[in-house]
């Protein structure tokens, strides 16, 4: 899941994605019960306690070891927790979430935590990586894991997954690790611990929210970097890229993601979808039990616009337009407090690379120190692998103190790089 785009032979002949855990009788350890993990929407420790809105954001409202074999699954790991913890959503109404932690077996003696953020792209909240993940651990998880990092890994998507909704999944992310920060002495974290953030498209997503949001909302965090990869900065602008190719099934969980924390606005987006025909409610609605793969598969090359009564008209209308430029675009919510490292491909086909060049410069102008590699190989896919390594080495020159800013006078070093690890043209 290092990109958010798994744009497999199987997921565009329509072949569902595989089951998200295979049952399994599993040994009792410490971190390893013999319940086994049930689905968001069906288990009922995913609800928030009563009067949780009463207490900070970031306090912890449940906590409990993961259930089944997750340890397993991702290696390098000792124990996982799952911890619901209070946040804000987009309206800046109490919300909560849910966050998976987990402690490597040989912590690292200055303590690292690395805040991974999952691009799961998707309005079903059975796809949230609490429980997806036992479909399979991201190689960059075990990794981190393995260097003695502590990794938490958020549904930052809030228990609506509002895919795209750019204030909750930021004010999520930044929670989350304030949680964890909250239970340091029960999870074993140094009182010392340093933290960043990394993710890839739709955990960009989140990830630069956070940054940009973190000066207002979280101004006791101190983050020591963030690595942000394949960027949205614009989410009109990635409407009107995909809204007929390949990857046009990422606008259906989009549109519904980022109104659902606005209920008039979703609502109307509702009311506004066709009856009838080919392009209809029914199929649009599909999307809200689907996973990535299934809408990549599913709506691949079919033109949005079509199942709406009056087109963009009705997605870009003077209501909603209000929700996407308050929820929908990157650089206007604060400015980043932290070194960042920027990177993706001048082909990439779900954000133009200009969207991203603006956000740069935007920052670079106002003093943030920012490392951005615009890799002229591949598209947004490929990205994801190609830009990996140097990414994972910044953030270990960031652990290890071992940074040293290139930045010129006004914040930034920006370089095109060539960089073709993987054999993907996309």
């Amino acid at each position: 899941m290092r990109y958010s785009l798994a744009l497999t032979a199987a997921a565009l002949a329509g072949q569902a994605a595989a089951a998200p855990y295979e049952k399994r009788a599993v040994a009792a350890t410490a971190c390893n019960v013999t319940n086994e993990p049930i689905a968001p929407s069906q288990d009922p420790w995913y609800t928030a306690p009563y009067e949780f809105q009463n207490e900070a954001p970031g306090t912890i409202l449940r906590v409990r070891p993961a259930p089944g074999n997750l340890t397993q699954i991702a290696g390098n790991c000792s124990a996982a927790y799952n911890i619901l913890y209070r946040t804000t959503g987009s309206r800046y109404n109490a919300d909560w979430a849910v966050t998976t932690l987990f402690i490597p077996q040989n912590a690292s003696t200055n303590g690292s935590l690395l805040s991974y953020q999952i691009p799961y792209d998707s309005v079903w909240v059975d796809a949230s990586p609490s429980y997806a993940l036992y479909g399979g651990v991201d190689s960059d998880i075990g990794i981190a894991l393995g260097k003695g990092y502590f990794v938490n890994v958020p549904d930052f998507e809030g228990p609506l997954a509002s895919f795209t909704a750019g204030v909750l999944s930021g004010h999520a992310t930044l929670d989350s690790v304030r949680a964890v920060l909250n239970g340091a002495s029960r999870f074993g974290l140094p009182a010392n611990t340093s933290y960043a953030m990394w993710g890839y498209s739709g955990g960009a997503l989140a990830s630069e929210w956070a940054a940009e949001l973190q000066v207002q909302y979280a101004p006791e965090l101190n983050f020591s970097g963030a690595a942000l990869g394949g960027l949205t900065p614009n989410v009109t602008s990635v409407l009107f890229t995909i809204y007929d190719g390949v990857e046009a099934g990422l606008a259906p969980p989009a549109i519904l993601g980022i109104t659902n924390q606005f209920p008039e606005v979703y609502d109307y987006v509702i009311s506004k979808l066709k009856t009838n025909g080919t392009y209809n409610a029914t199929s649009f609605l599909a999307t809200q039990n689907y996973t990535l793969d299934d809408n990549i598969s599913n709506f691949a090359l079919k033109n949005m616009s079509e199942y709406f009564v009056d087109g963009f008209a009705d997605i870009l209308s003077p209501l909603a337009q209000k929700v996407i430029n308050s929820d929908g675009q990157m650089g206007y919510h604060g400015v980043p407090q932290m070194p960042l490292f920027v990177y993706k491909a001048i082909a990439d086909e779900v954000s133009p690379i200009n969207d991203t060049d603006a956000l740069v410069e935007r920052f670079c102008n106002v003093g943030v120190n920012i490392n951005y590699q615009r890799n002229s190989i591949g598209g947004h896919a490929a990205e994801g692998t190609n830009g990996n390594a140097a990414a994972t080495a910044w953030l270990d020159s960031i652990f290890a103190g071992t940074f040293a800013s290139t930045a010129n006078a006004t914040g930034c070093t920006i370089e095109n790089v060539a960089i073709n690890v993987t054999s993907s043209q996309f």
